[in-house]
């Protein structure tokens, strides 16, 4: 479970464009909850991922997972537990490596590396069998540089390299946002069917409403560092599009666009 608890974040403190974003900003995600997070450009969307996986300090508050304090937990520690595909596809992943190196590296995730071969092959089937079930033709190409791959391709296989290990929590940061409409599709559906099989716990940030309602078991709205809207449950699988569309445009007005 993760909880945040009287999160107070600050931008810029004690300068002219000093910025509360969070003043006592609560949040839990239960275990095997899958949340969509929307809300407009500034709503705090992303700062709250960034807060969750370390990226960005808080002036207050706590964030635990399953009851253990991590908010002065460093970020690349935070990531032995937590695994993030990002909005941009060639975040997450190096370029220049094959796909075979790149998952190589992600299975070790936590480990410490010595002076020894990066390359697993023992792991190299079970890598093929993840590939496989994606259904990209994607176990073909492990000796394909991550940069020769296609956008979605590599978003595919970021989706796979943050859930190669075991973890608390995936994060997913707009993570179709850069896709062309059929590719972003493809991942968003790929991307429901890795979180049932392993039974994740997910984060998902997006502009897609239609996404935001069709997929997980949650969804909350964020307005200027609050939470205007939450739905669960059943009652979020009778919340459609034009509802919460109905709610964005009422903020709209009230900020006078």
């Amino acid at each position: 479970m993760l909880e945040l608890r009287d999160i107070v974040k600050i931008y810029n403190p004690g300068t002219i464009t000093e910025m509360c974003l969070f003043q006592g900003f609560n949040l839990t995600v239960a275990d095997g909850d899958f949340l969509s997070i929307v809300g407009s450009n500034g709503s705090g969307k992303t700062s709250l991922l960034n807060i969750i996986c370390g990226s960005i300090p808080v002036e207050g508050g706590q964030v635990l997972i399953n009851g253990e304090d991590i908010t002065k937990m460093k970020e690349y520690r935070r990531y032995g537990r937590i695994g993030r595909v990002y909005q941009n596809p060639a975040m997450g992943s190096c370029p220049n490596l094959t796909l075979l190196e790149n998952l190589s590296l992600a299975d070790n995730k936590g480990r410490p590396f010595g002076l020894k071969k990066g390359i697993n092959k023992a792991r190299r089937e079970y890598y093929r069998e993840q590939l496989a079930a994606l259904g990209l033709g994607l176990e073909d190409k492990l000796e394909v540089k991550m940069g020769a791959l296609s956008g979605g391709q590599r978003q595919a296989a970021a989706l796979i390299m943050a859930t190669l290990t075991p973890i608390d929590f995936l994060i997913l940061d707009e993570h179709t946002a850069a896709l062309d409409p059929k590719t972003a599709e493809t991942i968003m559906e790929l991307t429901d069917k890795v979180i049932r099989e392993k039974k994740l716990t997910a984060i998902m940030v997006t502009h897609n409403l239609r996404y935001a309602v069709e997929y997980g078991n949650r969804l909350i709205m964020m307005d200027k560092g609050q939470i205007v809207l939450e739905k669960a449950g059943a009652e979020k699988e009778a919340t459609t599009v034009a509802d919460v569309l109905h709610i964005f445009n009422e903020i709209s007005i009230e900020c006078g666009n």
